[in-house]
């Protein structure tokens, strides 16, 4: 079973190190990920074996503190209350470091800036008075971080030295040097002999070293809880209540109790607080949170709800399917948690060196000390070369440098619909230069769509109107595209009686009388009903351009073509230019007809499309590119992709809301949106050249300042390091670390370029009815307006609009947000800005 803990006291890289080693010793553990950053740990062990509580007795071995994580946290790991009570009383210990530390140094340095001393510290006879008062400022900085002392010495005695033990041996060593030095002084029996060993008091640096750790230890964490912002929002969505019906009575209930079958009142404004059904009413719902879609969404009885998501307006009672974890939005902060607390493999590789490092950097600073000795140097120089070389060497930045930028790009990802399974994916997505993706429903709609419409010899609000009252009662996904079309153009739906379907050619019926036919050419063959040229062609270039035409008749009269098709979706050719731009080879994968296939390549402009494919066979295709050492993506629905998915280094599921928990892809787009494959190839080679710099700079700073500490320049430059100086550019190492993963929070989404709307094909001699007439002496207005988010919205402004300009024809664009209001006489501008203001709307600007 796989079993998360909770993990305290750990402090740096080598301490995760030995915690991972403790318990992969225990009999029975197949696997442990420790998470730094988290404080947690995941185990797979196995429960024949050993328990959970043997292996928190491991890591209690260890020197450090573990309990079974309950799942109760309510907050991310950097910004939960124990993360404050860590950071307050980290602020208090420097301030009282600080206050010592300065008097301290008014009493050790002041002189020689020339500063004078009290009487009873001062010349020959002071010399004592002097050490002593150092001594005493010193402890009380030594009392408040004994922590490092406690924590050091005792991984050093479990023979797991830790970034406390380079600091705890340090510091100390330079303590109880200084109180040998101090003993000296006492017992020394001439004031000359005593005054010798004054240069060799180092609580100056034993206080400054404890004060500047602990000073960037705090700017460190500070820094750190920001890495878990994307995490902590997403748990701020949840709401704490909801209102809940049983037994005939409405209730209050915490989010915990709700179950599932509850019936759930959401009113406007109120977040929905689990996923469900809606049984009762309608809403408009912001389920940008979730989705990343910024418009709201309208939702009926039946469509399902996602928990988090804002009820704008409306009233709806949902039947509750998912609560608690397993709700869409407990799924998403699972998934982005475990994808921070896993290991890329560059990271495993910083841990293997981090888990030996503080062993190597003690070994180097004793053997300083014995070098400068055997070379004739006094101890005094010996220790404080080796002091140096504790101090400043940083496994810190070391173990901070992969899993901190993880942390941040993958809450980024979350941050903009990007969820990343496990840091491996995260890694391998930025050497990814091939991309096989499917075209239904991933560079594509998904579901039919009408493209162009003509008419012959009718107006167009005539053929709508025979179209809507004819497909309207068919199930067929063409009719419901037909339907959609038409009620989108206001079409108003007629008498219809002995409808009938002809299985294989399309459906006939009477309407308002009159016999009518909709269906493909066998239908209008079947009924002696023939095409004139002009419409043959035309028939023929939708067929040739992937298009499905379907023909209406009436009174054994052809009067219009409809041409559908499963549509690319807006962003799709942005989306794959900006792949070839990156370098990466596209493949249109589908199991459509090599002509279908090759109309919608032709507008991705993708020239490697393999069509008339089998699920089955997606697999063998993406195994075929990795045999000619491609490294690939496939980017598919997540469904009947899935062999595909998981064959590929990278598997990329494009699939919305709910199919996250059940996606077995590595990378899962909440959005549906094909740019964002794009933006999370981006964000992950980002990532990696983030950790690339934070490891160069960690790496950098360790061979540089060891040997400088170590006294590398003193010979041929006479400059040496003190260990003051060490500590401090050990605690900026560690923060400059930090701070640079933290730059990937300015990541930013690709802006969106969507295609324009498909033009539909004219016919000489006639118009589309899509064209907009232009007669002669009409004039028109263009009228810009605020505040439209829905189609609802242009139904209210194309009403009140109608109202003031009667007789004119309105068109209101609610993506341009304007509306042209036509006609051979116009209303003056101050009528039809009050009818708008009237209708709850915000005029811009009229031309």
């Amino acid at each position: 079973m796989k079993q998360r803990f909770r993990v305290g006291g750990m402090s740096c890289a080598a301490c995760s190190a030995h915690v991972e080693k403790s318990v992969s010793a225990v009999p029975g553990v197949s696997g442990v990920q420790v998470n730094l950053l988290a404080g947690s740990m995941a185990v797979e062990y196995d429960e024949n074996a050993c328990d959970a509580q043997t292996i928190i007795k491991a890591v209690e071995s260890g020197g450090y503190t573990a309990a079974v994580d309950d799942g109760r946290q309510t907050s991310a790991p950097a910004q939960s209350p124990q993360a404050d009570e860590a950071l307050k009383e980290m602020k208090t210990r420097i301030i009282v470091s600080a206050i010592f530390m300065l008097v301290l140094m008014y009493f050790s340095m002041g002189e020689m800036v020339g500063l004078p001393l009290p009487s009873y510290a001062a010349g020959m006879d002071g010399m004592f008075n002097l050490a002593l008062t150092e001594l005493l400022l010193t402890l009380p900085i030594v009392i408040i971080n004994r922590k490092y002392y406690i924590n050091g010495f005792k991984t050093l005695l479990h023979r797991a030295p830790t970034m406390d033990a380079l600091i705890a041996v340090g510091s100390g060593a330079a303590l109880v040097y200084g109180i040998y030095a101090l003993i000296q002084i006492a017992l020394a029996p001439t004031p000359e002999a005593a005054h010798s060993f004054m240069h060799d008091l180092y609580f100056e640096s034993a206080g400054m070293i404890l004060t500047l750790v602990t000073l960037g230890k705090f700017f460190e964490a500070r820094a750190k809880r920001k890495t878990g912002e994307a995490i902590a929002a997403l748990m701020d969505l949840r709401p704490q209540t909801a209102e809940v019906i049983r037994g005939g009575q409405t209730m209050q209930l915490p989010i915990e109790q709700v179950q599932v079958g509850d019936l759930v009142i959401v009113r406007g404004g109120q977040s929905v607080p689990v996923d469900g059904e809606i049984t009762e009413g309608s809403a408009y719902l912001d389920e940008s949170a979730i989705t990343g879609e910024s418009m709201p969404v309208e939702k009926h009885v039946g469509d399902t709800v996602i928990g988090a998501t804002v009820s704008k307006s409306g009233y709806v009672v949902m039947k509750a399917l998912r609560v608690g974890d397993d709700t869409t939005l407990s799924q998403i902060i699972r998934l982005v948690e475990e994808a921070g607390a896993s290991k890329a493999p560059i990271a495993k590789l910083a841990d293997k060196v981090a888990g030996v490092f503080v062993p190597v950097v003690m070994g180097i600073a004793l053997v300083t000390a014995i070098i400068w000795l055997l070379v004739g140097e006094t101890p005094s120089f010996a220790l404080t070369r080796a002091i140096s070389v504790l101090v400043i060497s940083c496994p810190c930045a070391l173990g901070l440098a992969t899993p901190v930028a993880i942390m941040v790009g993958t809450g980024v990802g979350a941050k903009n619909g990007v969820l990343f399974q496990s840091a491996e994916a995260l890694e391998n997505l930025h050497n990814v230069n091939a991309v096989i993706m499917d075209k239904t429903g991933t560079v594509t709609e998904g579901r039919p769509v009408v493209t162009d419409v003509k008419s012959f010899g009718v107006e167009s609000g005539d053929l709508l109107s025979l179209a809507l009252s004819l497909e309207s009662r068919s199930d067929h996904p063409l009719a419901d595209a037909i339907v959609r079309y038409a009620r989108e153009k206001n079409a108003q739906e007629r008498s219809v009686t002995d409808f009938e379907m002809i299985e294989g050619q399309g459906i006939r019926a009477t309407v308002d009388g009159v016999p009518c036919f909709a269906g493909n050419r066998r239908m209008l063959l079947a009924n002696g009903l023939a095409l004139s040229g002009s419409m043959q062609k035309l028939g023929d270039e939708f067929a040739a351009a992937g298009k499905t035409p379907l023909f209406f008749a009436a009174n054994r009269q052809i009067v219009g073509i409809f041409a559908v098709a499963d549509v690319l979706k807006p962003t799709s050719k942005a989306a794959v230019e900006a792949l070839r731009s990156m370098h990466i080879d596209v493949t249109l994968l589908t199991g459509d007809n090599q002509k279908t296939a090759q109309s919608i390549a032709s507008e991705l402009g993708v020239t490697d499309v393999i069509a008339e494919v089998l699920p089955q066979d997606k697999e063998r295709i993406v195994r075929e590119k990795q045999g000619k050492g491609r490294k690939v993506a496939m980017i598919g629905d997540g469904i009947n992709d899935a062999p595909a998915l998981a064959r590929a280094d990278v598997g990329i599921a494009i699939g919305a809301g709910t199919d996250v928990a059940i996606s077995s892809a590595d990378v899962v787009l909440m959005k549906s949106d094909l740019m964002d494959a794009v933006d999370a190839i981006r964000l992950s080679r980002r990532t990696m050249r983030n950790i690339r710099q934070n490891l160069f700079w960690a790496f950098f700073y360790n061979c540089i300042g060891i040997p400088i500490a170590a006294g590398l320049l003193w010979v041929p430059f006479g400059i040496k390091l003190s260990p003051m100086i060490g500590a401090a550019a050990m605690s900026l190492s560690s923060v400059c670390v930090v701070s640079n993963a933290l730059r990937l929070r300015f990541f930013s989404a690709t802006p969106r370029k969507t295609a324009g709307t498909p033009a539909v094909l004219p016919v000489s001699g006639e118009k589309p009815l899509t064209a907009h007439k232009k007669e002669e002496n009409v004039m028109e207005k263009t009228i810009k307006v605020e505040g439209m988010m829905c189609q609802h919205c242009v139904a209210h402004v194309k009403k009140a609009l109608e109202g003031a300009a009667a007789g004119c024809d309105v068109a209101v664009d609610l993506d341009a947000g304007k509306a042209v209001v036509s006609g051979k006489t116009l209303p003056e501008d101050a009528v039809l800005t009050a009818a708008v203001t009237e209708a709850g709307y915000k005029v811009v600007d009229i031309k």
